[in-house]
């Protein structure tokens, strides 16, 4: 049946996306983003099938659906692109001998992200001071920005280079008047842009009718989708936050797709917290256990490198995010980096002042003044990486993922127990995606 079938963060981004991307691909003609920039990342590792070797890819841009050589990827409307970045990603993904070619389209109503964005985007932190969100730097806020006050350049206007010249020389002067004078060699950028026109030229679609005529001829659509809800401009932690619309509206808008083409939603879990950058966080752990699931579960940025936090699964935020996304089902990732724990525990209400929050609250100030109720489950101290089977699952595991399920009243039926893409349980009998 055509379609499309979504794939969601459900916390704060790096929740393992990629990984289940990859494996559902398989069966779907195209892999699509639809937000976000290269402030996203999904590391997805590879075993050979004929000499047990591993490669791992390292996507930022590029859907990482492409990994399968059936998949087309489309860049849609809703992601902001700094050509440099997606030029150096395929060249990276192309020495590992994946072939790109023919096979990547990108939208010609996609915003640009310029170097000079990714300066102010340095300059805003150092404005904000002690208030800083800790964004990437990577431009992505200033872009999203210029979008939203009707200034962006999109990917058409690269091929009307006069217009563009001028255009980009107003742009640039903007910054330099809210900003001061920076280093900067205008003249020098459109010409580098001149050139990556006629590069990225063969790549370049409408999108819309592009994926209306695929959706009409009966092809797969997969949504990537990028960054996580708790990141969202509207629903996640204000101001600490990115700049799009990381939920399932942000799919709409970001390809064109009306919401009766979506036909399953897929929230991906990790089997605890984390978070980079600045903004609240009520279940991390500053103590040995917050260190252990850094260190075991590899907790470091694929686009930055940064540690990040970590602290029990939080069913608070994972509520707000299904009320907002509508997960059909979910897929539990990193399960296997609680495997040496005496005891796990989740994060089940917000008290503030003796009474129950009845929601994720927008206020931070009041956020701060949680205090987190937990449920405590026991471990089960044992590796559970070569387990293929859920029934094969230690007892006090599958109740660890049982009670999540019934919490959110949602079906988890991926369990993540490895850093490989066989490393993932089925669950339950499905019809379908």
């Amino acid at each position: 049946m055509s379609g499309a079938t979504v794939v969601l963060g459900s916390q704060w981004g790096d929740e393992g996306k990629g990984k289940l991307v990859d494996i559902l691909s398989r069966d779907f003609d195209i892999c699509a983003r639809c937000a976000g920039g290269n402030n996203a990342g999904h590391t997805i590792v590879v075993t050979s099938p004929v000499d047990g070797v591993k490669t791992t890819y390292a996507f930022h841009l590029i859907p990482s659906g492409l990994i399968n050589p059936n998949c087309t990827g489309i860049i849609g409307n809703g992601v902001v692109i700094h050509l440099p970045s997606l030029f150096k990603e395929l060249e990276a993904l192309e020495q590992k001998g994946l072939s790109c070619a023919n096979r990547l389209f990108i939208s010609d109503r996609a915003i640009l992200v310029f170097d000079f964005h990714q300066i102010v985007d340095g300059l805003k932190e150092i404005e904000l001071g002690g208030s800083s969100i800790g964004t990437t730097k990577k431009g992505i806020g200033p872009a999203y920005s210029g979008k939203a006050s009707r200034s962006g350049l999109r990917v058409h206007h690269l091929f009307d280079h006069d217009t563009f010249a001028e255009k980009f020389r107003k742009l640039v002067e903007g910054r330099f008047k809210r900003y001061g004078y920076f280093d900067y060699d205008t003249e020098g950028e459109i010409e580098r842009y001149k050139t990556l026109a006629t590069k990225l030229k063969p790549y370049v679609i409408d999108s819309v009718s592009y994926i209306h005529n695929a959706l009409s001829s009966g092809k797969r659509i997969l949504v990537e989708g990028a960054n996580a809800l708790m990141l969202d401009i509207d629903f996640g932690t204000y101001p600490f936050v990115t700049s799009s619309s990381t939920t399932i509206g942000g799919v709409c808008t970001g390809l064109g797709i009306p919401p009766k083409f979506i036909k399953s939603t897929i929230g991906v879990v990790k089997a605890y917290t984390t978070r980079v950058g600045g903004g609240p966080f009520p279940t991390e752990q500053l103590n040995d256990i917050g260190i252990h699931l850094q260190e075991v579960g590899c907790e470091y940025g694929t686009t930055t490198g940064r540690r990040r936090r970590c602290g029990w699964l939080d069913l608070v935020v994972l509520k707000h995010s299904s009320l907002i996304n509508g997960y059909d089902k979910l897929n539990l990732t990193k399960l296997d980096v609680l495997d040496q724990l005496e005891d796990i525990k989740i994060g089940v209400k917000y008290i503030v002042d003796g009474k129950e929050l009845a929601g994720f609250p927008a206020d931070l100030d009041l956020l701060a003044k949680v205090q987190v109720e937990y449920m405590s489950l026991p471990g089960w101290k044992v590796s559970i990486e070569n387990v293929t089977r859920y029934e094969d699952l230690p007892q006090t595991c599958r109740k660890y993922v049982e009670f999540i399920e019934h919490f959110l009243g949602i079906p988890i039926e991926w369990i993540g127990v490895g850093p490989g893409r066989e490393r993932m349980i089925r669950k339950g009998n499905v019809n379908g995606l």
